[in-house]
């Protein structure tokens, strides 16, 4: 069913998400998808936990600049394929608390897995900030102003200018 839900908001967006066209879709009976979800926000919601289980490995090239760029490109690529489903949960999350909720925690664990990319080289640098200002831009870039799709420029730009941050605080990048 988590597939249909995918399947569905891209092909339709969030409006096109219902709970009749999600059991439609994966071959189940509406009584049975209403059971478990009582709105597409409970869905998507699951969708994104879903995709929280999905393991990831943060990079290690190296180098904090390095790391934080290969990030950035993972970024640039999901926000970037045709379509793209990540761009599409979180158009839908604006639209959806339940939504929102499960792709701030969704969020939440990925800079969580990540921050060892700061931590190996800058032990005591808060993460966090260092990674959203590598990670964030892009995002404002390709979901807000909604440039062209960029080559590695966009991914290596902000990655420098964030592990330079960091090498000013008197850590090594």
């Amino acid at each position: 069913m988590l597939d249909a839900v995918a399947d569905l908001l891209l092909e339709a967006g969030y409006d096109g998400l219902t709970i009749d066209a999600v059991a439609a879709r994966s071959g189940v009976h509406r009584t049975t998808v209403y059971r478990r979800w009582r709105d597409t926000g409970g869905l998507l919601a699951d969708a994104l936990d879903a995709a929280r289980e999905v393991p990831w490995e943060p990079p290690d090239t190296g180098s904090l600049a390095g790391d934080l760029t290969e990030i950035n490109r993972q970024i640039v690529a999901a926000l970037t394929e045709e379509p793209s489903i990540t761009a599409a949960l979180i158009a839908a999350s604006f639209r959806s608390p339940a939504a929102a909720a499960a792709l701030r925690s969704f969020w939440e664990d990925r800079y969580a897995i990540a921050a060892i990319v700061v931590e190996r080289v800058a032990p005591g640098v808060p993460a966090r900030p260092v990674l959203l200002a590598s990670c964030a831009p892009v995002f404002y870039e390709l979901v807000l102003l909604r440039g062209p799709a960029p080559g590695d420029e966009l991914a290596e730009r902000y990655a420098r200018l964030a592990a330079a941050s960091v090498s000013r605080s008197g850590a090594a990048p």
